[in-house]
């Protein structure tokens, strides 16, 4: 309105200021709105000055007057820009200090303001982090910074009407001018955020309903809201998902916090290590060890080691991790609550709904909406591909949570759940089985060779553990029938986390319980061929075969006699006794077609056709691996179907490098080429690895390709020599 009424009288702000007394500054300061509330004395002056008479000189001394009124209660309280005592050994965050500041640029739409949600379980510094943060962007914000706890999962959050008040108290307005109301209160709130530039942390929002009324709406100001829930009904929010420290930043942190307390290296890293990155824990210990100076940090690792006592350890005076999980679990619903420390009870580090169904007792539906809720609190993480999993030492505290509250109870849970993995792992492998096709209905998630391969591989941890488990408790039949369904998908894994020797040394003992040799037989059989997987060790494996072929003799089991001749022969080849060997593999095979065993017979004859090649023999080899082929592509030879596509790359390989040895080159690369197509569906194994190397050597100009997937193949199965091997060639 000056401005307008200045250029309407032709006057430069040299010319008013003369005119009127004000000076030409603060005539600047008013029509850039710098000044919105000068004083009466000048205003009056301005409109003498400017000739102002009737309603337009009243409502000219009413904007003045009203921009003095606003100043009075939107100016800064002292304090504001005070935050909490930040920490002198803050470590690590980088990527998350970034993304903050990256908020302070951040463009928004109209009337929407920009927020930004920073989420994670207890432990995991959020707090300290968004003090942090503010404090280093406080110089962007020349009206302040203020941090509000709105106690969202204590006992009695921070209503929004004393929210509302304490921001308005932090803006200046005195408690006589603040609206009874939390929307009035909301409303000037926003109108006084509106035209600043500002920094307000809201911190342990504990809902969506608390923060919304606490957000401004539109303008330069910026809000940071802490909490460890997800609060996804927030519409707008720029989200940070805040996760553990790794474990070199974790090392970092606790070598702050001791502050140049010497402590040997070894030790440190392994107390780093135990607290799964999380700050609080890094700053329990490190502040355990600076108010106990004759301490070890060894021999706190060495307290901190068994399990079963590793969380009473986590406490520090008032700093307790056990107390920052409780505060999430108070906030679940009875049947969240045990569910979640009934998946203690699962032996690995995650698991799916189907799962934690069974582990809590609950149906499907009701176990999915349990896993969403503690999601939503930071107790469960969420893995890829619908899985969920614990942070360690949030494991331990569910542990304890059920011994604690089930008690005798929890013996039972830990068998249902033992039981239910050996069922469901015993009908995932048996799809891979002779003579068994579609598996128990009970299990309708493993309705294909499919569904049961990714099953077995996504649980390995689990029914691995379950398999121990049902040891110790002597459930021999159920670990004998597990172990017993995995021989022939063990050969679709060759190279993997499941350590087949544990597996099947596990049969062979519950076949000892149950008094059963011939089951012992086969599960040493079993492990003879755990044996001959390279880098093989075929003393071991002549060692499994005798004593398998003992047992198999004595109790007239025959299929056990046949695959104890077969893989003495495999040993006897591995130590190059070629010709033993096809003898040996003769014997099988014949022993096998006589018992109808068709699926065994077509490997013991491709055996034979290695015996030939590492004789020299490659014509009779290439005919062995044929007819292998053969009997693999007939759908009328009995075989297994999966079975016969597990055969099919291996016997096509075989077949190429006798071509190739044979100096039939093309014929050599059509069979090597389709065979690693095939073996792409596999895991890597050292079969795939050979079949590329030879490739790579066959090849000119595309050789180099093959070379290289060859050393990343070996390299993947933990043959480091082959792989150096290939690139020597390359």
């Amino acid at each position: 309105m000056l401005r307008g009424h200045r250029r309407a009288a032709r006057l430069t702000l040299e010319q008013l200021a003369e005119a009127s007394g004000v000076s030409a500054r603060t005539l600047s300061d008013i029509e850039r709105g710098r000044s919105r509330g000068p004083q009466h004395r000048t205003v009056t002056a301005l409109a003498d000055a400017l000739a102002l008479d009737g309603d337009t000189r009243t409502r000219f001394l009413e904007l003045a007057r009203d921009g003095r009124l606003e100043d009075h209660w939107s100016r800064p309280a002292s304090g504001l820009h005070e935050l909490p005592c930040g920490v002198a050994d803050f470590t690590g965050r980088s990527r998350e200090l970034i993304w903050m500041s990256d908020l302070v640029y951040t463009e928004s739409a109209p009337g929407v303001g920009v927020v930004g949600l920073i989420t994670g379980s207890a432990g995991l510094g959020k707090t300290t982090l968004a003090v942090r943060a503010a404090r280093t962007l406080l110089p962007s914000f020349p009206d302040g910074a203020v941090l509000l706890d709105l106690f969202g999962l204590s006992p009695h959050p921070l209503p929004v009407p004393d929210a509302l008040r304490a921001l308005l108290r932090a803006l200046g307005v005195p408690d006589q001018r603040i609206p009874p109301g939390a929307q009035e209160r909301a409303a000037l709130y926003r109108s006084l955020m509106r035209d600043r530039r500002m920094l307000i942390v809201l911190d342990n929002a504990g809902s969506e309903e608390q923060v919304r009324p606490l957000l401004p709406g539109g303008g330069a100001s910026r809000v940071l809201v802490t909490t460890r829930r997800l609060l996804t009904g927030l519409e707008g929010v720029r989200r940070l998902a805040l996760g553990p420290l790794q474990l070199t930043e974790s090392i970092r942190l606790l070598a702050g916090i001791l502050n140049g307390r010497p402590v040997d290296d070894t030790a440190l890293t392994h107390l780093a290590d135990m607290c799964g990155g999380l700050p609080l824990a890094l700053r329990i210990i490190g502040n355990r060890l600076l108010s106990r100076p004759d301490w070890d940090a060894a021999e706190l690792a060495a307290r901190l080691a068994p399990e079963e006592h590793r969380l009473d350890q986590f406490k520090a005076g008032d700093l307790r991790i056990a107390v920052a999980f409780t505060m999430s679990y108070d906030h679940l619903a009875p049947s969240a609550q045990q569910v979640f420390r009934r998946l203690a009870a699962v032996p690995g580090r995650d698991f799916d709904a189907a799962l934690a169904s069974v582990a809590g007792g609950l149906p499907l539906g009701d176990a999915w909406e349990a896993l969403d809720g503690l999601v939503d609190l930071g107790l469960l993480q969420d893995a890829a591909a619908g899985r969920y999993r614990f942070h360690d030492l949030v494991r331990l505290f569910a542990r304890d949570r059920l011994q604690t509250e089930e008690g005798d109870d929890a013996p039972a849970v830990r068998e249902r759940v033992t039981a239910w993995l050996l069922w469901a792992a015993t009908a995932a492998g048996r799809w891979f089985e002779p003579g068994y096709g579609r598996p128990d209905p009970d299990f309708p998630a493993l309705g294909s060779p499919e569904d049961a391969e990714d099953w077995l591989r996504a649980n390995v941890e689990n029914w691995l553990g379950a398999l121990r488990s049902g040891t110790a408790a002597g459930r021999h039949s159920l670990v004998l029938d597990c172990a017993e369904s995995m021989h022939w998908f063990s050969d679709r894994w060759t190279h993997a986390p499941p350590h087949w020797r544990e597996v099947f040394g596990l049969g062979a003992q519950a076949a000892v319980a149950l008094a059963d040799p011939a089951q012992q037989a086969t599960q040493l059989n079993y492990l003879a061929w755990v044996h001959w997987v390279p880098p093989g060790d075929p003393e071991a494996m002549l060692r499994c075969t005798a004593q398998a072929l003992d047992l198999a003799e004595r109790c007239g089991a025959t299929a056990q006699v046949a695959a104890a001749h077969d893989y003495t022969s495999r040993a006897l080849l591995a130590l190059e006794r070629p010709d033993e060997a096809a003898s040996f593999a003769a014997v099988a095979a014949g022993m096998f077609q006589a018992v109808g065993d068709i699926d065994a017979y077509v490997q013991v004859l491709s055996q034979i056709g290695h015996c030939r090649r590492k004789e020299g023999r490659l014509t009779e080899a290439l005919h062995q691996y044929r007819t292998a082929l053969e009997l693999i592509d007939d759908e009328r030879s009995g075989m297994t179907p999966t079975i016969a596509s597990q055969c099919r790359p291996y016997a096509l390989m075989r077949i190429g490098q006798c071509l190739a040895g044979l100096d039939r080159r093309a014929e050599a690369v059509t069979a090597l080429t389709e065979a690693v197509n095939l073996m792409d569906a596999l895991q890597p194994n050292f079969r795939q690895a050979e079949a590329l190397e030879t490739l790579g050597a066959l090849l000119d100009d595309d050789g180099r390709l093959y070379y290289e997937r060859a050393a990343r193949t070996y390299r993947q199965i933990g043959d480091e020599a082959a792989g150096l091997r290939c690139e020597a060639a390359i």
